[in-house]
């Protein structure tokens, strides 16, 4: 019988690619949870290079790596850039767009 893979692995097999790994993290930061996007930030962590590699590239401490993206992390803004950075992708802000609001032409 063909073993089949978990979902835990096929997760992180899928978040080695960026463009995965964005998608994934858009759909968590749609939750509005920052616990589940700190445990988002550790999947992709742990499918683009782990944490002592990523610690080397960050020049972050891996101990304060572990606790930044865990539930009860803090990150500031410039750590969480750097550990983005790293996996080639970046902080954006987008229009919450909602019906009610539309903007008058000038």
């Amino acid at each position: 019988m063909k073993k089949t893979k978990s979902f835990r692995e096929s997760l992180i097999k899928a978040l080695r690619d960026p463009v995965e790994a964005a998608e994934y993290l858009n759909a968590v930061l749609e939750e509005g949870d920052i616990t589940l996007l700190l445990e988002a930030l550790r999947d992709v962590a742990e499918a683009q290079h782990g944490f002592s590699k990523l610690s080397r590239l960050t020049k972050l401490n891996r101990a304060n790596l572990y606790q930044m993206l865990s539930s009860h992390g803090n990150p500031r803004i410039q750590s969480l850039e750097s550990v983005l950075r790293v996996f080639g992708l970046r902080i954006g802000v987008i229009p919450e767009i909602k019906p009610t609001h539309h903007r008058k032409a000038a």
